[in-house]
């Protein structure tokens, strides 16, 4: 089975065109991801038919679950899709590109996900996919949404105080998709024990479908410094709908305008919210290796 390994930010995957495969792709996630016997990935990411969309996008954990949403997973699989010649034009508005042609200077690409259809920019030099913008849909604040099991007052959930034995964190609780608790600090980052607080927070029994968690600091209103503990996976470089997360829950509290640069260990993402319709997500999307599993 023939395979591409691309990043975002640092966040990496295993792509494989699986139209018209079938396996165990949870188990096989497993095996795939470990970074010590195996390719070493965040996620393996699938490319499947779709009736509604350019292609549908399926992406497996390290532990073999399934996850809705992933930002940077959507720009990786737009890169890939378009220079493998997948990306097939279903709607005439769309630029015709196939593999071996010369690519527009950007493409629009509508992808079918389990969270819904997103659509995408991918911004092309030089016949490369450069960076890629994606629509990450509308933020949701409803507890059956996200959804959490407590008894909330105020929506949007904003300042949720979280008490774990000793440890009290204010969250800041929504979902882009899939779910995820931010929690605003003070101090640097890289200070936070997250390897201690994140597998807490993923696995608590107010989370059914557990979350993802994130801890940010805001630098100014232009920048927000984060860390990110991914449900299913640990921590990771970067997350884009983490990012997303902190966007919208920054703007809400009045941290930030509705543009920010969220700085995460692998590099810079940059949000748009207009505060009423979808987060838009951007940056840069490479290509590490190919090879063949």
């Amino acid at each position: 089975m023939n395979f591409s390994k691309l990043q975002a930010t640092g966040n990496d995957f295993i792509l494989v065109d699986a139209r018209g495969i079938e396996r165990n792709w949870g188990s096989l996630a497993c095996f795939m991801c470990q970074r010590h016997f195996g390719i070493g990935a965040d996620g393996l990411i699938l490319v499947e038919d779709s009736a509604v969309a350019n292609f549908k996008m399926r992406i497996f954990n390290p532990d073999g679950s399934e996850a809705e949403a992933c930002g940077n997973g959507l720009r990786c699989v737009v890169k890939y899709t378009i220079e493998q010649g997948i990306y097939q034009s279903k709607y005439p508005t769309e630029p015709k590109a196939r593999i071996g042609t010369t690519f527009p200077p950007s493409l629009n690409v509508i992808i079918e996900t389990l969270s819904g259809r997103r659509q995408a920019e991918a911004y092309i030099s030089e016949n490369k996919v450069r960076r890629v913008k994606v629509s990450m849909g509308k933020p949701q604040f409803q507890p059956e949404q996200i959804p959490i099991r407590a008894k909330i007052d105020i929506i949007p959930i904003l300042h949720y105080l979280l008490i774990m034995g000793k440890e009290e964190l204010t969250l800041s609780i929504l979902s882009m998709g899939n779910p995820h608790a931010v929690s605003f600090i003070s101090e640097p980052v890289a200070q936070f024990p997250l390897n201690e607080v994140g597998p807490k927070i993923e696995k608590h029994s107010m989370f059914p479908n557990r979350t993802n968690f994130e801890v940010a600091r805001v630098l100014s209103k232009e920048k927000i410094e984060a860390r990110v503990w991914e449900r299913g996976v640990g921590e990771t470089l970067s997350c884009g709908s983490g990012a997303c997360a902190i966007a919208v829950a920054s703007q809400l509290l009045g941290y930030i305008n509705s543009e920010v640069d969220v700085m995460l260990p692998g590099g810079n993402l940059t949000l748009y919210w207009d505060g009423v319709g979808e987060v838009l997500l951007s940056g840069p999307v490479e290509e590490v290796f190919t090879g063949e599993w």
